[in-house]
Formats: C-alpha cells, structure tokens, sequence
C-alpha cells in the first residue's frame, strides 16, 4: 500500500501527476480554473469554440509539457468524443472534468417570445455536461477522477427574463447530485455555484479590458470585493483533489457571502 502523501505535499501541489479537461477553459471563469490546477501541479487540456483564446493562453503559460487545447463544441457528441479523445492521446488518463462551457448571459429573451431553437441553445452549458460525463466517465472511473459541474447562484435566485439561464443551472446542480450517487465511489461529483466573478481580465488579449467596477459594486459583498476567477479556481482545485475525498454530491456557492444578505428596497 503506497504511503499517504504529506499535508506538505498535497498543500503545494494537490493535483500532481493528474490531467483535467475543463470546457469552455480559454477565457473567463474557465481559464482562472485551468491556470488554478496548472498551479496546483497538474496537466490541462482546455477545451473552446475560440481557438484564438486557447492559442493565447498555451503562448502565455508557456508549460506544453502540461496542458494543451483543443477546440470543441460540449453540444455536439462527436466533438466531445474528439476531445476526449485528444485528451487521452496527449496525456494518457483523465482524472478531473470540469463543465465550465455554456452562454454566459444570464438574460435572454422574454419567454413568452422566446423561439424553441434559444431556449435549447441556453441549455448548451447542461446538454453539454451531459456529453462530456458520458464520454468521461471510462477514463475517470480508472484513476478515481472527479467530475466538477459550474453552476450559478441564479440556479436559486432569479432576476426577469432569466428562465432558460435558471434551468440550465439548476438543472446542472441537480445533475450534480444524481451522478455522484450513481457513480459513487468510483467517481466524485460536485458542482460550484458562482456569484458576481468579473472576468474582463481574463479574455483573448484582444478583448482584455481593466474591469469598471465602483466602491459601491464591492461594498455590498460581505466579504467587501467582487469576485475573481482565482477564487473559482482555488475551490476548484480542492473539489479534484484528494483533499475533498470525503466530499460528494454538494453544491459549494462562491459568492462573497450575498445571497446571505438580506436585502431590502430603499
């Protein structure tokens, strides 16, 4: 039996020795998740539409020993199974999903005018955890992998014209919960809900701009600051690693402490 790695060792590199695909992982919440687990040790095949982001984030990591892109589509099977797939061939195991690709935009078009074609489409981020799971799921079944699912806040608190943004996360929180009793214990599953993240900075350089944020936009998080993708992606690390090998099945919301603030109209 091999000797249980020290705190020393799983507090500086927690995700040594494992390769995590994260979807949508070029730009955004996505990328603060990806450089989080090239961080903590680990390999990365980031997966996106936007082959430039992915192009510019393997130029700036500089590390092609330890991640990699590919450009995928999480609503088509079969380019998910490409990506599984270049996964596989690049590192050769898989022991960490997470399903980060999806619309970011939580309005959409009223739903008494909504066309079927939008409301599927802003579902994406859900069909897509599914396809990804599915094809997945051989791989982590071998190393004891686990499965991270990004939800939203807004899978519990909703603002007008958000229907399809809701389900689609709420639908990903409790798809979170059904597959880590069916996969259990084999494969871990969990899921974060994020609150307020900006992600201005952390775009294609193209699109890279300094975040216009006021005292006022800060100030009503408890915690006093607007979140950052760095605070997904510390969380994110733990939920892959060992280190939450006790922990299955949950949601962990990430929102500076305001959907704990009660709010009144002034």
């Amino acid at each position: 039996m091999p000797l249980t790695p020290s705190i020393t060792d799983w507090a500086t590199q927690p995700l040594r020795d494992r390769v995590v695909i994260v979807t949508g992982g070029a730009q955004g919440v996505g990328r603060g998740i990806a450089q989080a687990v090239l961080g903590a040790g680990g390999s990365v095949m980031i997966a996106d539409l936007d082959a430039e982001a992915g192009k510019a984030c393997l130029k700036e990591w500089a590390l092609p020993e330890r991640a990699a892109f590919q450009r995928a589509d999480v609503a088509r099977e079969r380019s998910v199974q490409a990506l599984v797939k270049a996964a596989l061939t690049r590192f050769g195991r898989i022991d960490g999903l997470v399903n980060n690709a999806g619309i970011a935009a939580a309005h959409g078009t009223p739903l008494a005018q909504m066309p079927l074609d939008e409301w599927q489409r802003r579902l994406s981020s859900l069909h897509g955890a599914f396809l990804c799971s599915k094809h997945a799921l051989p791989a982590l079944r071998e190393h004891g992998g686990a499965i991270l699912n990004i939800a939203s806040t807004r899978a519990g608190q909703s603002e007008a014209d958000s229907e399809a943004y809701a389900a689609a996360k709420g639908g990903l929180v409790a798809f979170t919960h059904a597959l880590a009793i069916s996969e259990g214990p084999a494969v871990r599953v969990n899921s974060i809900s994020p609150g307020w993240i900006t992600t201005d900075a952390w775009q294609a350089p193209a699109r890279r701009r300094t975040p216009k944020l006021s005292r006022r936009d800060h100030a009503q998080h408890p915690v006093g600051r607007v979140g950052q993708p760095e605070d997904i992606g510390a969380l994110a690390v733990f939920l892959l690693s060992a280190l939450s090998g006790f922990i299955t099945g949950q949601d962990h919301v990430v929102d500076g402490g305001m959907t704990r603030k009660m709010i009144y109209a002034e």
